[in-house]
């Protein structure tokens, strides 16, 4: 067999995707080890305490002693404060099925950070549902997302909330009010759309993570034409749980009566000319830093 360019860059191909197919299954098993022997240990420690012995809170004697022979026996990795964390995640996850081999050690320390037993159970769930990275759950709880989801259910509106099956979701189980954009880094007094929306764009993974769980983009400045004048929409999305559009237009101005009128021509045009067969209507979220609760009613 003659060995060609084009054929060996395939035989190259499939070995780099067989080594990187084995390093990340050896990275998983590697952290799922970690994680259910830091489990383990912590449970040895809350037992040891349930025995009658020392308890093992920080800055106490057990505990330098266990970090000091831990250390001098195993190496690094078992300072205080670790072997605190450890008696921690047993304390927090206590039933070893709770706990998923799907989250790093590193997504557990975040994790138990958080002391409240609805918010840590709440940023378990959404971070096991959408996938978020160490980075990703951590922006999530430093935007207070829990928080925000909270007040937004007190109000009437659900951000996240999960439907039964026999419940039909509406978009104010879906929609966020307020957004936080503080990903975007803005340091100017002003800022234009258009700039705005660059930022957006740049940095549209973490926005589509700020937007919740369904949304899917479609494209910027999406051009309609309506008896020969053409109109563009900002931002375009779908939401596959919703099964609509969602448009978006970005102001950096108080919102006018208008920017409404608008945000209607635009909704008109995609429920007639855009939408197919199973589709809802579309949904229109005009996006400020600011609302007139009088005129957006």
């Amino acid at each position: 067999m003659k060995l060609t360019r084009i054929s060996y860059k395939k035989l190259l191909q499939s070995i780099g995707k067989t080594i990187e197919t084995a390093r990340q299954n050896t990275f998983r098993n590697i952290n799922q080890e970690l994680v259910k022997a830091n489990w383990e240990i912590g449970r040895h420690i809350v037992e040891f305490e349930q025995n009658g012995k020392e308890r093992a809170e920080y800055g106490s004697e057990l505990l330098s002693r266990l970090s000091r022979d831990l250390r001098l026996a195993f190496g690094k990795g078992f300072g205080r404060r670790n072997v605190l964390d450890m008696r921690r995640f047993y304390l927090c996850y206590q039933k070893w099925q709770t706990v998923s081999a799907k989250l790093s050690w590193s997504h557990y320390i975040l994790l138990l950070g958080i002391s409240e037993y609805r918010a840590r159970m709440f940023y378990t769930k959404h971070t096991l549902s959408d996938n978020w990275s160490v980075r990703e759950l951590e922006k999530q709880i430093n935007s207070s997302l829990y928080e925000r989801y909270t007040l937004s259910k007190n109000k009437g509106k659900t951000t996240l909330k999960k439907q039964k099956s026999n419940q039909k979701i509406i978009h104010s189980d879906i929609i966020k009010d307020p957004y936080v954009l503080d990903f975007l880094k803005i340091n100017q007094t002003s800022i234009s759309e258009k700039q705005l929306e660059q930022k957006i764009i740049d940095n549209l993974q973490l926005f589509l993570l700020e937007l919740g769980k369904g949304f899917a983009f479609v494209g910027r400045q999406y051009k309609i034409s309506i008896k020969n004048k053409h109109f563009y929409i900002d931002l375009v999305f779908y939401h596959r749980i919703l099964k609509c559009f969602v448009l978006i237009d970005l102001k950096t101005k108080p919102v006018k009566h208008s920017d409404i009128g608008q945000m209607n021509l635009y909704l008109n045009y995609f429920a007639a000319e855009e939408n197919v067969i199973n589709d809802n209507k579309p949904i229109g979220i005009i996006l400020s830093t600011d609302k007139d609760e009088i005129l957006v009613e």
